[in-house]
């Protein structure tokens, strides 16, 4: 039987473990160029030391304006690519293999002079009211994505994912709650979606898979659900996704109608439905901070990998903890044996 510490392979992705730390913004980029500086560095390296098998790295964007805020990373620039290939080398060199996420925030980009999406819809009461791009500038996104994936590729990842969740770009022009186009792009809601996986592909070695976070749920009334996001699904798959991050909520808030609450582990059937339906892999998030729980996600089937968020932002070191929980073997960096007892 797989556990959390069983090695895991998708193409040319070997992994030594079932742990993801999952993207999670830090709004700490400084100069407000989108380059990684050393908060990003200590972030990200001291969770490879800490035995974490996969980490992808924080929601990094195609443009200036596709930032959520000014302070968050960036790929639009070639100027962008020594300082990640900088902390991808030293993630490398402490056992772990490391992904992006490339995006576009859309209407959720709070520091945009004027935000852009498929349709003129604002986020809510407090957000500016985007301007809808024209068919000519959605094909330019479909571009901009390709250009920031081949400069992650430059920059030495091991694998790219696209968000396709949360509410932004991708996620509003495949949603009917957010894209009321009449073109192209709003007669078939996936077609952004697929236009830009095929893009990534054409960027990318042929032995590095194309991961993509989606929100199986939105939560909100006149938005989809899980029946809707499986058959999206099957459509990314079919242009060249190689596995799916399933997350929910993005469009109005998680507590919108619908609410699923957030116990542990409530998205864990999302995944496991994503998962059966495609005959995908899959990785689950969302409340899976405690290793016993994490393992019996991967015991039981239901992901191939558990990405936990917010119990790595409070301890680096959760996948050598988690070892130790579930008596299993890990390699402990020998600087630190004698904080493990036994070991």
């Amino acid at each position: 039987m797989n556990h959390l510490f069983t090695p895991y392979t998708i193409k040319g992705l070997e992994l030594k473990n079932r742990v993801v730390m999952p993207p999670m913004c830090q709004y700490s980029v400084t100069e407000k160029d989108g380059i990684a500086n050393d908060w990003h560095y200590f972030h990200y390296v001291s969770r490879a030391i800490g035995g974490t098998g996969f980490i992808i790295i924080e929601m990094t964007d195609i443009e200036p304006d596709g930032r959520i805020t000014d302070y968050d990373l960036g790929l639009w620039s070639d100027e962008q690519i020594p300082a990640l290939k900088r902390i991808i080398d030293a993630i490398h060199a402490h056992g772990a293999k490391v992904a992006i996420q490339i995006a576009h925030a859309g209407r959720k980009a709070e520091d945009a002079a004027e935000p852009v999406a498929p349709s003129a819809i604002a986020f809510d009461e407090n957000s500016k009211t985007p301007r809808a791009l024209s068919t000519d500038e959605v094909k330019g996104m479909v571009e901009k994505f390709r250009a920031s994936v081949r400069r992650a590729v430059e920059a030495g990842v091991d694998a790219i994912e696209l968000h396709g969740a949360h509410g932004y770009l991708i996620h509003q022009f495949q949603s009917p709650f957010t894209n009321k186009r009449t073109d192209e792009y709003g007669q078939e809601l996936t077609k952004f979606g697929k236009e830009v996986i095929e893009a990534a592909k054409s960027e990318m070695p042929a032995d590095m898979p194309l991961i993509m976070r989606i929100s199986a749920k939105e939560y909100v009334e006149g938005g989809y659900g899980i029946e809707e996001s499986i058959a999206f699904s099957k459509e990314y798959q079919a242009a060249g996704v190689d596995m799916f991050h399933i997350s929910a909520g993005g469009e109005g808030q998680i507590a919108a109608h619908g609410r699923p609450g957030t116990h542990a582990a409530y998205q864990v059937p999302l995944a496991r439905e994503i998962k059966e339906a495609l005959n995908v892999p899959v990785i689950a998030v969302g409340r899976l901070d405690e290793p016993i729980l994490a393992n019996a996600v991967i015991g039981n089937e239901e992901a191939d990998l558990v990405a936990v968020g917010r119990g790595m932002l409070r301890n680096p070191y959760w996948t050598l903890e988690a070892a130790v929980k579930l008596n299993k073997e890990v390699d402990i960096p020998k600087q630190y044996v004698n904080g493990f007892p036994g070991k």
